[in-house]
């Protein structure tokens, strides 16, 4: 079979697909979401557009503009978005080849070197003009004649909190940066998009740690509804956060509705090399939206069927025990290992990571401080990510290939 698309929703079977076709929301399922988010989560619930507008809700309801916030170096550009949403500064911090998440001496490590540069010198951007508008980032960053300067870090003061990501459903060491966090004073955030359902190694769940916990329910998220996302504020708020009270567009309704149709149709029309045209024609008209191309809207909830079927994907988490967690591997040559794969129907380009803030066309825009994340570009160089929606038997042909090209990490 070829893949050419991103989500389980994309790839569905005949009663997947009419489960998410033709289910039927209410205002009660969002309430019984809501309430189950609460009661779970032990906190206030709020059900957002998407993930990032989700994420930079919380970031508003916990911190002050020019703050600083500790994020993951590889990582999506969705949080990089939201942060910036917020008017915070992020503040990339290096990954371990292991697992994808930082670890307390990478954490340590920003706030102890004086030396340290935020952000690389890649040229002027309006979204360092702001920062150096609104936050604490001066000189550093921005000179008179608007260019980016690149410098010294002496003045950590202003970090005030830090992202959880647990990179494709690995968990953290939660135990050591909780200890980090108290020692700096830091508020955590949880992003559950790779990780609703895991457990940390203390027996914890995630999302039942930090200040706040958020959800993207996006393309191949651990909950894949098409779009949408939650935020549960558990700790007291700074700042008031207004919950988005407007129903979804009927455009980005229709969207998520049929996204799984369009997945079918397009399969099928692979096997006459016809579905990767028909599908990149279907986002040049809009009918199909790219998930990191999805906009921040603060007034806006999911759709009420989009609520419905989350709610059963969480509670089916809870029975199985089993949320899904994406495999990955790294491999030497990895163009050629893709051109392999995709002979075979395995269309894994393009598909987190090409560059540690992904996608590759906002990469840019990040100003990402290559030289001091040399894990996480190490990472986007070899690694091959393995969709969660595969079986074993399906990835069989798969793992074959990338067993001839496997690539050891020093920390492996």
């Amino acid at each position: 079979m070829r893949h050419y698309f991103l989500g389980m929703a994309a790839n569905y079977g005949g009663s997947e697909w009419a489960r998410h076709t033709f289910t039927w929301g209410r205002k009660r399922d969002c309430n019984l979401l809501r309430r189950y988010l609460s009661n779970h989560y032990k906190g206030e619930a709020i059900l957002c557009k998407n993930g990032r507008s989700a994420l930079a809700l919380a970031l508003k309801a916990y911190f002050e503009p020019g703050d600083m916030i500790l994020i993951n170096g590889f990582t999506c550009y969705a949080v990089y978005e939201a942060v910036r949403a917020a008017k915070l500064v992020p503040v990339f911090v290096d990954v371990t080849k292991r697992d994808l998440n930082f670890d307390i001496d990478a954490l340590e490590d920003v706030l102890s070197t004086g030396d340290r540069t935020w952000g690389s010198p890649m040229g002027h951007s309006r979204d360092m003009e702001e920062d150096a508008r609104t936050g604490p980032v001066d000189s550093a960053l921005s000179s008179h004649d608007g260019r980016e300067r690149s410098g010294p870090r002496k003045d950590w003061s202003c970090v005030r909190g830090i992202i959880i990501q647990n990179t494709f459903g690995n968990p953290t060491d939660i135990k050591s940066i909780e200890r980090f966090a108290k020692k700096h004073n830091l508020t955590i955030v949880e992003d559950l998009a790779h990780s609703a359902g895991i457990k940390y190694k203390d027996g914890r769940e995630a999302g039942t740690v930090g200040a706040a916990a958020v959800w993207s329910w996006g393309k191949d998220k651990s909950i894949d509804t098409i779009s949408g996302g939650a935020v549960v504020l558990r700790d007291p708020c700074k700042h008031e956060i207004k919950a988005p009270s407007k129903a979804p567009r009927p455009s980005d309704h229709l969207r998520a509705r049929f996204y799984p149709t369009f997945g079918a149709i397009c399969r099928g029309l692979s096997y006459l090399r016809l579905g990767g045209i028909v599908m990149r024609g279907l986002v040049k008209i809009h009918w199909v939206e790219r998930s990191a191309d999805s906009k921040l809207d603060f007034e806006r909830r999911p759709s009420k069927f989009e609520a419905k079927l989350a709610l059963e994907q969480m509670k089916r988490f809870r029975r199985n025990g089993e949320p899904p967690i994406r495999d990955f591997c790294y491999v030497h040559n990895r163009a050629e290992v893709l051109k392999k794969l995709q002979k075979k129907g395995y269309y894994f380009a393009g598909f987190w990571y090409e560059k540690p803030i992904s996608p590759e066309r906002y990469y840019k825009k990040v100003h990402f401080p290559e030289d001091e994340c040399p894990n996480a570009i190490w990472a986007a160089e070899h690694i091959i990510n393995l969709p969660n929606y595969y079986t074993r038997r399906d990835l069989t042909l798969a793992q074959k290939i990338i067993k001839e090209y496997l690539e050891e990490s020093e920390d492996e």
